[in-house]
């Protein structure tokens, strides 16, 4: 179950507290990203005080942070929904076109960017308050 302190937790970690070098560094540098969860956690101890489930909120919001994970589950997701998969005869753009945001690459960047903010959110959001119900 997904609460609205668990909400409030994540906006302030990852938009309030978040600073540019942070947002723009994370996904280029190990130490950003570091930095970003730390931060980012912090909001959390007034959620939950389960170090299991802090340290999966921690952990993974490292992981899909660091290698836009977003991004990866929206090519995988189109690719698997392609007509190509689904037997019929267009074929999907390869990783390597999609690579920015993961849409195909005729998409325009700020309807990919968006969607791959919603899909980034909604994945640390769904893991968090997994966490937080089953771990604390």
């Amino acid at each position: 179950m997904i609460t609205a302190d668990q909400l409030l937790a994540h906006a302030i970690g990852d938009y309030i507290i978040q600073s540019d070098w942070m947002a723009t560094e994370k996904t280029k540098k190990s130490l950003a990203a570091v930095v970003h969860v730390i931060t980012y956690t912090l909001p959390f101890l007034l959620v939950t005080q389960s170090w299991a489930a802090l340290a999966v909120i921690c952990g993974t919001h490292f992981v899909i942070d660091r290698w836009r994970l977003a991004r990866h589950f929206i090519w995988f997701k189109n690719l698997m929904m392609s007509p190509h998969h689904l037997g019929r005869s267009s074929q999907y753009p390869s990783w390597k076109e999609c690579q920015k945001f993961g849409s195909p690459p005729d998409r325009p960047d700020w309807l990919a960017g968006w969607l791959a903010i919603f899909v980034d959110n909604i994945m640390h959001v769904s893991i968090n308050g997994a966490a937080i119900m089953w771990l604390s």
